[in-house]
């Protein structure tokens, strides 16, 4: 019993292996050289969505902190929740790429910030981005909500 999940182990890891391999190589390729090391899947369906026209980057730039914008990849018909489900997954892979905190409440996050395009509030979750106006390389900011 104990040989065969070693067995399984070792079959494991040698899958593992291949996959980033193969991921290493796709990575090399001129399209998705601006993607990191340890690429996910998703994120070579972003970069290739975004190569025919079918995504579109939005940067979210925190006015609270002076780092380059966010570039969050979402479809061309995503919605507000969808661009704030987009945003989360890109903090929580940055965060672990870096090591970084690994848990955020994101529900206390979105309870004391929000999105904002130009003077406008994103305040529809279930709104289109279009609608508001945002465009494939716009900026969107992130900004700390004010309490009544």
């Amino acid at each position: 019993m104990m040989m065969m999940e070693e067995e399984e182990e070792e079959a494991h890891a040698e899958v593992v292996a291949r996959w980033q391999a193969g991921l290493a190589r796709l990575v090399r390729d001129p399209l998705l050289c601006d993607l990191p090391a340890q690429v996910t899947p998703e994120e070579i369906c972003s970069q290739v969505a975004l190569e025919y026209g079918q995504a579109m980057t939005v940067r979210v730039r925190r006015v609270d902190a002076p780092e380059a914008p966010m570039p969050v990849v979402v479809v061309q018909s995503a919605t507000v929740l969808e661009l704030k489900k987009a945003l989360r997954r890109f903090v929580q892979l940055r965060q672990e790429r870096q090591g970084g905190a690994r848990h955020l409440s994101w529900k206390y996050v979105w309870r004391t910030y929000g999105l904002t395009f130009g003077a406008e509030k994103l305040a529809d979750d279930g709104r289109k981005l279009r609608e508001y106006g945002i465009r494939n390389r716009d900026e969107v900011s992130f900004v700390k909500k004010l309490r009544p």
